[in-house]
């Protein structure tokens, strides 16, 4: 069990912010109705200069991966679950921060309002799951046993697996030299357009599972409301794209959605 060593008024804090992320997740997916999400194929001046892509993905997932870190530095109580839940939050930002980055291959700059907005959610959402675990979380000893955070730390895995394969996926779809865009094949890319967002929701609908809290769950609610508009987005793009894009391909849910 996490040692409690925070505040009343931080513990308030952190739950007033999981109900604003929700409510974030909800106005972005109405947003995104009407507005294309500017990155990558979407990129837009209308939304201010541009950052490198590499260099924008790496400083906007960073805090993220740090201000973990130095949760789990400080506040060395930390143990069972709420440690194995920290340490998969600092797992998957580790891969986002230190590795994805420097694989991208070419790609398109980011425009700064997005990055700015990922730098933002990413020091927020850093914040409220970390303090979290750290120093809130009451889970009992045997947590870890519990069907739960059994399920739940399998979907993350499973999640993972498929984000990360995913991507790979995208980045080789051109050769060397290549230019262009072209069809995902493989992996779940066989069955959705957005295999890569079905990932990572999957992954954080496993965190949320395993560590049955109000901050877990806000983080996969929203990660589900943004993504689900991403894949939509993507989905309608393929199809106007290419003429002989899989009918049988759904957007984000196989053989359902």
């Amino acid at each position: 069990m996490a040692r409690v060593s925070g505040s009343l008024d931080e513990q308030r804090l952190l739950e007033i912010l999981s109900v604003f992320m929700v409510l974030m997740g909800a106005l972005s997916f109405l947003l995104l109705r009407f507005i294309q999400v500017p990155y990558g194929r979407y990129s837009s001046s209308t939304f201010g200069p541009p950052v490198p892509v590499r260099v924008a993905w790496f400083v906007q997932e960073l805090p993220s991966f740090a201000v973990p870190v130095y949760h789990l530095i400080v506040y060395t109580e930390t143990a069972g679950a709420s440690l194995v839940l920290l340490g998969a939050f600092i797992c998957h930002y580790a891969q986002r921060t230190l590795v994805f980055p420097f694989l991208i291959r070419g790609g398109k700059p980011t425009p700064l309002a997005s990055f700015c907005l990922a730098l933002i959610f990413c020091c927020y959402n850093g914040y409220l799951q970390s303090s979290y675990l750290c120093k809130y979380a009451s889970l009992p000893p045997d947590w870890t046993h519990e069907p739960r955070f059994i399920i739940g730390m399998a979907l993350f895995i499973c999640g993972m697996f498929v984000n990360i394969h995913s991507d790979y996926i995208l980045r080789n779809l051109r050769r060397p030299g290549e230019e262009g865009y072209k069809i995902p094949r493989g992996g779940l890319f066989e069955y959705v357009s957005g295999a890569n967002f079905l990932g990572e929701i999957v992954e954080w609908s496993g965190f949320a599972i395993a560590g049955w809290s109000i901050p877990g769950a806000a983080f996969a609610v929203f990660t589900f409301l943004v993504l689900l508009s991403r894949a939509q987005q993507h989905h309608q793009w393929y199809i106007e794209k290419f003429e002989d894009y899989p009918k049988g391909r759904k957007i984000l849910i196989p053989f359902t959605y």
